[in-house]
């Protein structure tokens, strides 16, 4: 049950950061929370395996703090790619109609 709930909370967490980041044009709406969703998913496997107890409050902390750390470098990766695709796309096409 508390997987649901990380994942749950991952998905938001990076619903939110889509909207609080900027350039959010340049990315589709559902990267960052499926980012943060399987970002959650794996860090609370990966904690649990590890021997932390899922009644302990550092699990969550961490299974939702490393999601939205991953959305935010996500957002930003795609932010910078594709304004730099676009640019060049667009001196390309510059160049082909001259």
């Amino acid at each position: 049950m508390e997987l649901l709930f990380i994942v749950l909370g991952g998905a938001i967490l990076g619903f939110v950061l889509h909207y609080a980041l900027p350039a959010a044009d340049t990315r589709g709406v559902l990267l960052a929370p499926a980012v943060g969703a399987v970002v959650a998913a794996v860090v609370w496997e990966a904690l649990t395996w590890a021997g932390w107890p899922a009644d302990g409050g550092w699990i969550w902390v961490v299974g939702l703090v490393l999601p939205g750390v991953a959305a935010i470098v996500a957002c930003r990766v795609v932010a910078v790619r594709r304004r730099a695709r676009d640019t060049e796309q667009f001196a390309r096409l510059l160049r082909a109609t001259a």
